[in-house]
């Protein structure tokens, strides 16, 4: 992941709202989401997979998710 990933909490990137950046969870494992800026995703450690951000709306389908590479996962538990 880059250095552009940014907790909930911190993240106040154009585009998306950050409030609904503080409540959003993952769908899937109910767990905390880091917004990454540089993809425009919103990234779940837990369950492996990055849910894509369009216009503004993230788009919480798992089958819209893209799966984290190897690289990415353990760029993330650093």
């Amino acid at each position: 992941m880059t250095q552009d990933t940014d907790t909930r909490s911190g993240a106040d990137a154009p585009g998306v709202d950050p409030a609904m950046l503080e409540v959003l969870v993952c769908p899937v494992t109910h767990g905390p989401l880091e917004y990454d800026r540089a993809r425009n995703e919103l990234v779940s450690r837990q369950l492996g997979r990055a849910f894509p951000v369009r216009a503004g709306v993230p788009v919480m389908l798992l089958d819209e998710a893209r799966e984290l590479s190897e690289t990415e996962i353990g760029a993330l538990r650093k």
